[in-house]
């Protein structure tokens, strides 16, 4: 059986204009399913600081869920994947780094979108994804 590809791939995206937010990142070559696309780079730090820090013109928080945080590097290609509630791709969590997988292959010209799932008890945010399945928010829906 052959082993998974483990490298990073970012030469397979490109930054560009998205009709759901500003940036968002495109496929520029196909991107066969389970390829690891991107990391999800920035300073690593407490949730605390993470309140602590400005970020009024931009939202690159990551929470990892145990008390750390992602400052995202507003250089870095993945801070610019948008959300979407019917997403082609993912994030993990692997050794500590952070990264964005696809869910499925990925056709040229198509944007890479995974689901925030932002806290249902946070500030609202609306969901502009358009498709099918959005539940209108990106905050996930208390059943």
């Amino acid at each position: 059986m052959p082993q998974p590809d483990r490298k990073v791939h970012p030469e397979l995206v490109a930054v560009r204009r998205s009709p759901l937010a500003g940036k968002g990142v495109f496929a520029i070559a196909p991107i066969p399913r389970g390829t690891r696309v991107l990391e999800y780079l920035g300073d690593k730090i407490t949730q605390e600081e993470a309140e602590d820090r400005d970020h009024v013109d931009r939202v690159l928080l990551f929470d990892l869920g145990n008390g750390w945080v992602i400052d995202g590097d507003p250089w870095g290609t993945a801070a610019y994947v948008n959300h979407s509630c019917d997403p082609n791709c993912h994030t993990a969590v692997i050794r500590g780094r952070l990264f964005v997988i696809a869910d499925r292959d990925i056709a040229i010209g198509e944007e890479l979108t995974y689901d925030y799932m932002f806290d249902p008890d946070a500030e609202i945010y609306l969901c502009r994804c358009g498709t099918a399945k959005c539940r209108g928010t990106i905050n996930l829906v208390r059943p």
